[in-house]
């Protein structure tokens, strides 16, 4: 019998994207998140506040990725118990995974407070942007707390198959977060302090009405006393799950972090033009983002219970899917590439709107690169092998940072070897991913 949340049985396209498509609408709320503070500030406060919010997107995106690592990894190992119906390991694993990330999380937002000056400085943020970047910066750090709430109990649900209640709390959130905004900045006129305070907002809403939604109304995930007596065994294959994949996502960003250090070198009108790109790069390949988490969960669930052949068919599927899809977006930025960026850009500011369209013709082309990355990333996480997803990233983004260093040095080419470095990355380590699969699958499945 198909039960709710059984990523097992079932046929496999209508499966995969019966979860994947409240995940792909969950993680574009997510994102609205700072696209509409950009938005806004953008278009109502000035091209140094873009700037300033924009950069600061970069750097949160970074440490929200450390936690949405810790989250994933122990969503993985929830979702290979739970393919395995030990329901008892999966609640001790949960247990040992709230420990370990809310530890983390406390961590984090202190180092953020205190080396909040060093950081900007590393990213040689230019002295008219500064000041507005480290405001901004200094309110949303009380939101990571909220940040880690949402993305540990979404993690668990998804684990078990429900990807749509985590969408709910995003949708109210997102348009809270919008109303804010423009409440905050064009009523009170509190600038990007304003939109800060939006975010935090509207990230407690999320973040506190999924935790007291799954305490209420998921008992199967809800821990009882005796599932924090972790056995040392649990709390070791959670650590490593949790670590390796929090590394990956934090390699991730972190090499687009060095980028905007590099990017911000070239001044303000190049940083805006970043600022706004990425935005629009990040709606663009989020679907197939969100389709490799997807994928992920299916692929750990059948590999928890043994279902070796529906995951061989389910890589074909998942490949079919992402690439059609990749194209498709690919061809609708290259066109629009200029349209998009005018969402973001008033329609003066003609140097940001043409180097932010070159950037997404550049790297847009090349979107089904990263779509299959994304099914690698999330393939050797669900088959007990996510120190393969780990190298794969360092691999990616390693090679993006090296090549975009010694490209923008070299006379005529500039800031093009930025944008050109992104796909480079990308082919470099699907090849040697694919190359990997084809020499391990008969031994994994």
């Amino acid at each position: 019998m198909h039960t709710k949340g059984d990523l097992t049985q079932g046929g496999i396209t209508g499966t995969l994207l019966r979860f994947t498509l409240p995940m792909i609408a969950g993680a574009m709320l997510q994102q609205c998140y700072n696209v509409a503070d950009t938005l806004i500030v953008g278009r109502f406060v000035g091209p140094e506040a873009l700037a300033a919010v924009g950069s600061a997107y970069t750097l949160m995106v970074f440490i929200t990725s450390i936690l949405l690592g810790l989250s994933m990894g122990s969503g993985t190992v929830v979702s290979l118990k739970f393919g395995a119906g030990d329901h008892d390991g999966m609640r001790k694993s949960i247990g040992a995974s709230l420990i370990v990330i809310g530890l983390a999380t406390i961590g984090l937002t202190a180092a953020c407070f205190l080396l909040n000056d060093p950081i900007l400085r590393l990213l040689q943020v230019p002295a008219d942007v500064y000041p507005l970047m480290s405001t901004y910066l200094l309110i949303i750090y009380c939101g990571i707390v909220f940040t880690f709430l949402y993305n540990f109990y979404a993690s668990m649900l998804r684990a078990l198959g429900d990807s749509v209640t985590p969408l709910w709390f995003l949708a109210v959130s997102a348009v809270l977060n919008i109303v804010l905004d423009l409440v905050f900045i064009l009523t009170f006129d509190w600038g990007v302090a304003g939109a800060a305070w939006a975010t935090v907002i509207s990230q407690a809403v999320s973040g506190l009405g999924i935790m007291a939604y799954t305490l209420r109304l998921r008992p199967e995930l809800r821990i009882r006393r005796a599932d924090i007596h972790i056995k040392r065994s649990i709390l070791g294959e959670i650590t490593q799950f949790s670590m390796l994949t929090s590394v990956q996502q934090s390699v991730m960003n972190f090499g687009i972090l060095m980028v905007q250090g590099l990017v911000n070198s070239f001044g303000m009108h190049v940083m805006a033009a970043f600022a706004a790109a990425v935005k629009i790069d990040s709606f663009a390949y989020m679907p197939v983002q969100e389709f490799g988490n997807a994928f992920s969960t299916f692929i750990a669930q059948n590999f928890g219970a043994g279902q070796h052949d529906r995951i061989r068919r389910g890589v074909k599927v998942a490949i079919g899917v992402s690439t059609a899809f990749s194209v498709v977006v690919s061809a609708a930025v290259f066109i629009f590439a200029e349209e998009l960026m005018m969402m973001f850009v008033s329609g003066g500011e003609d140097e940001i709107i043409t180097v932010g369209a070159e950037y997404l013709r550049i790297e847009g082309s090349f979107y089904a690169l990263i779509g299959l990355l994304f099914l690698l990333y999330g393939y050797y996480r669900a088959v007990r092998m996510p120190a393969m997803s780990v190298v794969l990233t360092v691999l990616s983004l390693g090679l993006r940072v090296a090549l975009a260093y010694w490209l923008a040095a070299m006379p005529g080419i500039g800031v093009y070897g930025i944008w050109w470095a992104v796909p480079i990355g990308w082919f470099v380590a699907d090849a040697v991913g694919i190359v990997y699969y084809a020499r391990t699958k008969v031994k994994k499945h």
